[in-house]
């Protein structure tokens, strides 16, 4: 290997600020083979960020082809061509991108896929137009590396190995290499926005500057390829943590005929494919979507932590963000992880479902909860605490349990351990499914009460009976306390429904004292515009989460509570866009699109999501109505190329910020908690039941034998005011204690001993007599430390 000497170095350091680019994509990529460590994006034609050597870790911001004839044009192929990108098969996440001239001069046709044994993004390239056109045109790669999870502190300078131009780039221990298997007749390194091919070009349609090296900062490389003689090639971009072996990834790549390499890539995923489900016979598409889908959420997992999947291969709004922006979507989520390898189980595809449980398992807290988000590591993003995140892997372990997927796996102690974070942490969470507010939510009470059925079943099944018990009876506790959280019984939004349920029951969590009343309590909405209205009797505010008390089988479909509740959402939330009906997560929402078109920047709009469309259609399905229309609509919402987005733009066209009606705007795409959604829908239609559905759950509460006892807790989180009569009081610590109370004012005293747990909770039940009168008071004796509390405590008895 040569470095080029005395060659200058590129002037303008440090270049202009970084930007990631959009995070609406039309294609993401990778090998099935776990040799092959990264993946790529695609967007308006050309190549964006390409992840390596985990998925989680973004190694470029694009590459794309600049095209002029030196003397009347320059274009570059994200702004100026005429784009269509398709698949090259069904279930292939391989991809064929058309950029033509709008002049009909000339047309570039490229072939995107990886190597399918390593890692090495291969772009084969095709330059077709009229011939006198072509001799003059001059063609140029350029790409610019975002080495590290961002654009700073990149360096580059170009080697030459057995006589080949190579384009390098680096920061610290990753590295890059660029080159084609027809020689690079010129090359440069530069500065963006000062030094770089792009800017050279622009200002005369002549590549004048030849750096052959750039340090520390934002940089680009360019390559001229000469079209007169090269009309068809492919382009490499390997990666590695060393020089020597990114160039050897990449000249071992370029070495095999691209037509061999897409054979092995598409045999690969063939292989990935064979045992998929037929869901497609109850699709709208003929299974265009059902294809996509499973390919997409088989991408989404990490090659060297198996069972780790991501959010989204993007970074929404990405192009109004800077280095200050290293997660993105390219996170772990373990709801979105859990929904995920959930549909890929109801598409027959359990091994990773089961990884996914045992990477959970290695990412368990020691006190048995779970990071809001995490890097692919473990290592946490955001540490917000979501009850929902928690009990999600529980209902995993249930599922492979029920579908005998656990092979020699024991979950039963990550789920002892997560239950027991539930009950200690619970009744209200940090963090609703929306990552915003603290409360009472439906949708997460629905995860954390359905799961700790599941942990019970474990625990029943593993004959302790004792613990199973105690389990059953804090869910009773939650699902009796359901309607009193979660409901209000003033509603506006509807004058004549009064009794609906809300969005959340914003309570402190820091708060042992809540106002539990619905009815009383103020929301505070983030992301608002500022000047806006940000806070709102919580009353008022709605969602449609309560429908996951419908998919675990807590509430009938046909519960009044429930019809009058989507009647307001429907009202409130509903929109009919020309492809089907979508919904909004909430009213005043202000994650999303501006109203003039700009990117979420702290504040925005909410837009409507389509996996809320697949929310609707599990309601619908366990109603008894037709899913068709919600199985079409989420169909007619994905991409050309079978990708599912976040959010859609729910009003008239925007043709100046290409937002249209029904149509992605720049959040994420695709996101696999959408896909997902998909999937599970086909799959709970093929089987006439919602696939999420619990039996353990349904047969406890909905049928004959349905919990009578009713159960009050007092815990040091939530230190309640009053117990009704006839009521039994329960007082929960997480250390053997000497229960010291009083049923008449101190008149009387009892001493009982803490009833322990196999998950380390230790409690007193007092049974409260229907003429009680008198308030129960209270105080501990800690029996391993051997002192008292001293602080005496009282709860009131009311009729």
């Amino acid at each position: 290997m040569t470095e080029l000497q005395n060659q200058p170095t590129a002037f303008g350091q440090p270049g202009q600020e970084p930007r990631w680019t959009q995070g609406n994509k039309d294609g993401v990529g990778t090998a099935y083979a776990i040799s092959s460590r990264v993946w790529f994006t695609l967007s308006n034609g050309i190549l964006n960020e390409v992840y390596y050597p985990t998925i989680d870790r973004p190694q470029i911001r694009d590459l794309q082809y600049l095209v002029t004839d030196g003397s009347s044009f320059f274009h570059e192929e994200q702004c100026h061509l005429h784009t269509k990108t398709e698949r090259i098969f069904p279930h292939l996440l391989g991809y064929r991108i058309t950029n033509s001239d709008p002049e009909g001069r000339y047309t570039i046709t490229k072939e995107i896929i990886t190597d399918p044994r390593d890692s090495c993004i291969l772009q084969h390239t095709r330059l077709t137009g009229h011939p006198q056109v072509l001799a003059k045109l001059q063609l140029y790669a350029l790409c610019e590396p975002h080495l590290g999870v961002g654009g700073w502190n990149d360096s580059a300078r170009v080697v030459e190995v057995a006589g080949v131009k190579i384009l390098t780039a680096q920061q610290n221990n990753n590295w890059l290499a660029m080159a084609a298997t027809v020689p690079f007749t010129r090359t440069s390194c530069g500065y963006v926005g000062e030094s770089d091919g792009w800017t050279d070009l622009a200002n005369n349609f002549q590549m004048d500057w030849e750096f052959q090296q750039a340090q520390a900062g934002n940089i680009a490389l360019t390559g001229e390829i000469d079209p007169k003689n090269n009309q068809e090639f492919t382009l490499g971009l390997a990666f590695a943590s060393q020089l020597h072996d990114a160039v050897t990834t990449l000249l071992l790549s370029l070495d095999i005929p691209f037509e061999e390499q897409k054979a092995r890539y598409i045999n690969q995923w063939n292989s990935a494919c064979e045992n998929r489900l037929p869901l497609e016979q109850v699709s709208g598409d003929g299974g265009n979507l059902y294809y996509s889908s499973f390919s997409l959420l088989l991408a989404h997992e990490d090659k060297i932590y198996p069972g780790a999947m991501i959010a989204s291969l993007s970074i929404p709004w990405g192009n109004a963000h800077g280095d200050e922006q290293q997660g993105g979507y390219h996170l772990v989520w373990p709801r979105d992880m859990v929904n995920s390898v959930t549909a890929l189980l109801a598409a027959g595809h359990k091994t990773t479902a089961l990884e996914a449980l045992i990477y959970l398992a290695a990412s368990q807290q020691p006190d048995g909860g779970f990071a809001q988000n995490f890097w692919i590591n473990g290592e946490p993003y955001w540490t917000g605490i979501q009850l929902d995140e928690v009990a999600f892997p529980i209902l995993l372990a249930w599922r492979l349990y029920r579908h005998n997927a656990l092979r020699q796996f024991d979950p039963y102690p990550i789920v002892m351990r997560a239950t027991k974070y539930l009950i200690n942490y619970g009744p209200a969470t940090q963090q609703e499914r929306w990552e915003e507010v603290s409360g009472y939510s439906p949708s997460t009470l629905a995860a954390t009460i359905a799961s700790l059925i599941c942990a019970a079943t474990f625990a029943r099944e593993r004959g302790d009976k004792s613990t199973a018990q105690f389990i059953e009876e804090y869910a009773d506790f939650l699902e009796s306390h359901i309607e009193a959280w979660t409901v209000t019984t003033e509603g506006t939004l509807i004058p004549e429904i009064k009794r609906h349920y809300i969005r959340i029951n914003p309570v402190d969590v820091r708060n042992p004292y809540p106002n539990e009343d619905p009815n009383q309590r103020v929301l505070s909405i983030a992301n608002c515009p500022p000047g806006s209205q940000w806070q709102f009797p919580a009353k008022e505010i709605v969602d449609a989460g309560f429908l996951e008390l419908v998919r675990y089988g807590l509430r009938a479909p046909y519960d009044p509570l429930i019809v009058d509740s989507l009647k307001v959402v429907d009202a409130v939330l509903k929109v009919d866009t020309p492809l089907g009906s979508c919904w909004h997560r909430y009213n005043h929402d202000g994650y999303g699109q501006r109203d003039d078109g700009g990117p979420f920047l702290h504040h925005g709009k909410g837009r409507v999501w389509p996996l809320l469309t697949g929310e609707r259609g599990h309601y619908e399905l366990a109603a008894g109505h037709d899913v068709q229309p919600f199985i079409q609509a989420m169909e007619a919402f994905a991409s050309d190329t079978g990708l599912l987005p976040e959010q859609i733009w729910d009003e008239p066209d925007y043709p100046d910020s290409q937002l249209y009606f029904g149509k992605p705007t720049g959040s994420a795409m695709p996101l696999a908690w959408a896909h997902a959604e998909y999937i599970k829908l086909l799959r709970s239609v093929r089987d006439g039941k919602v696939f999420d559905w619990i039996p353990e759950v349904a047969n406890r509460y909905l049928g004959n034998s349905k919990p009578t006892q009713f159960l009050e807790i007092w815990k040091f989180n939530r230190q309640i005011r009053h117990v009704k009569a006839g009521y039994t009081l329960r007082i929960q610590a997480l250390a053997s204690f000497r229960l010291h109370w009083s049923n008449d004012n101190w008149q009387t005293v009892q001493n009982t001993g803490s009833t322990p747990t196999t998950i380390n909770i230790e409690f007193v039940d007092i049974a409260i007599s229907p003429s009680q009168q008198s308030p129960i008071n209270f105080t501990f004796f800690w029996t391993h430390s051997q002192n008292w509390e001293n602080c005496n405590y009282q709860v009131t008895v009311i009729s």
